[in-house]
């Protein structure tokens, strides 16, 4: 069995003293299904939690129940084996316990830590409370949307790849050169022009049918984001996003201020804290939380509910897996202000035992089996089990220093 297939048991004979986290809920009425093992007012307890980090990074948490019904969430992708061993500590309270308190749990995860928030534990709290609404969703029989208030929506709407197949008509690009991204602190307007050229390209190619995001990924600094941002405003991008890391959001909301095109971000904010003070100060127009970072879709649902009051959508993030994809599309079919999902079109065949319902025209119909709307195929996800890759630094060719990601 691969090293990195993780249990409680296994992981604490070489680890000691395991610490506390811990939790979400909800109360609803439901017939039994053939979908569960029990019904909504049975007794169900969680007997076990696995993490299981793959080779590319993704790492996926499975909670088990005395029911037989397991539910599976998706964590933070950067710091995969600290994830993986923060989840299995989740277990010293989660074990025992009933899986469909899920809000109680999200709090008792969250606030019975000393150390509150940040991408790792977030990230812990975000994949446990996936896997809890999974089970939540199998136990009353119905997707996970429904247990939240909706369908708000009879479909998603999805970006990705441009096809006539799938008719997706929306994609993101990056502000490139001819050769490198944006890295100088202030790049000369040769760099400006290469920029502008590529994406009037990419314009001119699919005309103004397609929406066009244009993602800074946080990487390019302030007097150059500015610069790039004045330059392709002609060009009509549909958004930019992370136009600067998001540590000084002062920083990007003087800039949000500065031009016309709608600015996006949030995959590297976390909880409703974090986004509270992107809204406040108007940084951000369009929020991508991460359902794997920010919270779970618990706390996604906040987030959307917050952001509503400043006429701002949610766009999700999402560079991971299906639990990932299905944990974004259960949002998405739950609240008013959804926007469209990232990779929404990845049919992820590999880790699944039966496809998701096709992309057409754009969008993706809801998932309507019961929890998430996915099976995860336990035998493919071992298959991808193995030592993840590592992020590096990343430095400038010209002098060595070092540039961001």
């Amino acid at each position: 069995m691969s090293r990195f297939r993780m249990n409680r048991r296994s992981w604490l004979r070489g680890l000691a003293g395991a610490g506390a986290l811990v939790g979400l809920d909800a109360l609803f009425t439901a017939e039994r299904t053939d979908a569960a093992a029990v019904g909504p007012n049975d007794s169900i307890k969680v007997t076990g939690i696995d993490a299981f980090v793959l080779k590319n990074s993704w790492v996926f948490v499975k909670v088990s129940t005395d029911a037989g019904i397991v539910g599976w969430g998706e964590m933070l992708k950067d710091d995969a084996k600290a994830c993986a061993a923060g989840a299995l500590e989740v277990g010293d309270y989660l074990i025992g316990q009933d899986p469909c308190r899920v809000v109680h749990h999200w709090q008792a995860i969250h606030r019975g830590a000393f150390y509150r928030g940040g991408p790792i534990k977030t990230a812990i709290t975000s994949g446990i409370d996936q896997a809890l609404w999974d089970i939540k969703g199998k136990v009353y029989g119905v997707p996970v949307y429904k247990l939240l208030g909706g369908p708000t929506r009879d479909r998603v709407r999805v970006y990705g790849r441009i096809s006539e197949e799938t008719g997706v008509t929306a994609m993101k690009t990056g502000p490139r050169g001819e050769e490198r991204q944006a890295i100088k602190y202030i790049e000369g307007q040769k760099f400006v022009d290469e920029v502008v050229e590529r994406f009037k390209a990419l314009r001119d190619k699919y005309g103004d049918e397609v929406d066009i995001g244009l993602d800074f990924h946080g990487a390019v600094q302030p007097p150059t984001a500015l610069l790039l941002m004045k330059a392709l405003e002609p060009y009509n991008p549909w958004f930019y996003e992370e136009i600067i890391q998001a540590l000084n959001v002062d920083i990007m909301a003087e800039l949000a201020r500065k031009t016309h095109i709608p600015i996006a971000t949030g995959e590297r904010i976390f909880t409703k804290w974090g986004f509270k003070e992107i809204l406040e100060k108007r940084a951000a127009t369009i929020l991508q939380p991460d359902v794997c970072y920010a919270g779970g879709i618990t706390e996604l649902k906040i987030i959307a509910g917050m952001a509503e009051a400043y006429y701002s959508p949610l766009a999700p993030h999402n560079p991971q897996g299906p639990c990932s994809l299905a944990a974004s599309f259960q949002v998405a079919a739950s609240i008013p202000n959804f926007l469209i999902q990232e990779r929404g079109d990845n049919e992820y065949m590999d880790l699944l035992a039966k496809p998701m319902p096709p992309v057409r025209n754009g969008h993706r119909p809801l998932l309507t089996d019961p929890g998430l709307g996915i099976t995860v195929d336990e035998d493919k996800l071992m298959a991808q089990v193995g030592e993840p890759r590592e992020y590096r630094p990343r430095f400038d060719p010209d002098d060595g220093s070092v540039v961001d990601w």
